[in-house]
């Protein structure tokens, strides 16, 4: 009986102290209005304050990171998944500021949704941050930093499925945040 105890609790503690992902972007389950449609900053009409991000504890032998962020709940209206948000980040960062796909060189940004014919926009625009905008209720946004075992070489914009081919066996781990956004 000890024995287990004693294992349960010290899985417990690694599982405390293991990758994760936060943001100040969010509250209380949803992304704060100013990183969507309700925002002031856009481009071309997409909302383009990016979310803050700040990860902890990634993998050791962390080379890059990828960061995906998409609407699932996006099909039905659509037909497809919505991309909000591709990058490649280096391996030293541990966080993204607020209006880093705009401010931050260093990250290299694939093309969102918005290049489709819902969005409109042109590659260039589109590669970057393109805030939530749900048109018919609350959406969810799953937002996934994916830990790599490799440098990723590509140019902005790049395509998600290009980076999911190039990241295929080379994810160390990855971690999910999911926060909801208002359409009213």
């Amino acid at each position: 009986m000890k024995k287990t105890i004693i294992t349960s609790i010290f899985v417990t503690s690694i599982s405390a102290f293991g990758f994760s992902l936060e943001s100040s972007g969010i509250e209380n389950g949803f992304i704060k209005e100013k990183h969507g449609k309700f925002g002031t900053q856009n481009i071309n009409g997409m909302p383009s304050l990016s979310i803050p991000l700040k990860w902890k504890n990634p993998p050791k032998n962390t080379k890059s990171f990828a960061l995906v962020m998409q609407d699932l709940d996006a099909i039905p209206v659509t037909g497809f998944s919505w991309i909000h948000w591709v990058a490649i980040i280096p391996g030293n960062y541990s966080e993204l500021k607020e209006n880093a796909s705009l401010e931050d060189k260093k990250i290299v940004q694939g093309v969102n949704s918005w290049i489709s014919s819902m969005g409109g926009l042109s590659k260039a625009e589109a590669s970057h941050f393109g805030g939530p905008a749900p048109p018919d209720k609350p959406h969810t946004y799953n937002i996934t930093l994916y830990a790599l075992d490799k440098d990723i070489s590509f140019e902005n914009g790049f395509y998600l499925n290009d980076l999911y081919k190039e990241i295929d066996g080379h994810i160390l781990e990855s971690i999910t945040l999911n926060a909801d956004y208002r359409n009213k």
